[in-house]
């Protein structure tokens, strides 16, 4: 079992397939998703792997929590998760996961908090049919009809579907397919609609359905980028405009 990720959700898009077929996609973006602890059975109990992505404010950062980041010696991150994996799926310590973890084709379940649509009534909510908007009914079209019994039990049952708070719940998307995978910027286009809004975070697994392909175990990593001294930049600068003829 590989570990999921966390990704931001930037919205949506379409892509063409060759056939000239069109797909509704979902953009998600790794923001420098790392690995920020392992936990084993000697110690913990269990196997998994805490992931951080994006990144915080040390500010804003409790000192717990600086203290648990600096000792993995990585950035402060705006969202943690655990993931479980099995013992041959652990990643090293700091390690970045890439967009190439996921593979074109393959089906991955989605989790994330749905968009909050305030207090709602029993129509949008549940799909009410209504009262009539004729004869007998006044005022209450909109309604949601009786929702208790006669004197035994007279109560109204728990669960019962009535008007109150709709969305911002946990929902979780099965068996969605990733269409493309764009190494350079880090994301990965899946087809359909994932729950949240722009800008929130999300969790991708593989399907617990199955991926439908061969993935690659125990995961793929970013490789980390070199950074250039700004010496050796301006003398690259200098030598090219050397062979310019500048």
């Amino acid at each position: 079992m590989r570990s999921g990720v966390i990704a931001k959700k930037l919205g949506m898009s379409r892509v063409f397939a060759d056939d000239g077929r069109s797909y509704p996609v979902t953009v998600l973006h790794l923001d420098n998703c790392q690995v920020i602890a392992q936990r084993s059975v000697e110690k913990d109990g269990y196997v998994a792997l805490q992931l951080g992505a994006g990144a915080a404010k040390v500010k804003r950062t409790s000192k717990s929590m600086r203290g648990h980041f600096a000792k993995s010696k990585v950035e402060p991150k705006r969202k943690v998760v655990e993931f479980r994996v099995s013992e041959d799926c652990l990643l090293d310590i700091g390690a970045e996961l890439s967009a190439n973890h996921f593979v074109p084709g393959q089906k991955v379940d989605v989790s994330g908090i749905s968009i909050g649509k305030g207090f709602a009534g029993a129509m949008k909510r549940h799909n009410f049919r209504g009262l009539r908007a004729t004869h007998g009914v006044s005022i209450s079209h909109r309604s949601h009809g009786s929702t208790g019994q006669c004197q035994d039990p007279g109560k109204v049952f728990k669960g019962k579907k009535m008007a109150g708070h709709m969305g911002d719940k946990r929902r979780t998307q099965q068996n969605l397919e990733v269409i493309r995978i764009d190494e350079a910027r880090n994301l990965v286009l899946v087809h359909g609609a994932i729950p949240g809004s722009k800008g929130k975070w999300v969790e991708m697994r593989d399907a617990v359905k199955g991926a439908g392909v061969d993935l690659p175990k125990p995961g793929v990593i970013r490789e980390a980028k070199v950074a250039v001294e700004p010496k050796e930049a301006s003398a690259e600068v200098a030598d090219t405009k050397k062979e310019d003829g500048q």
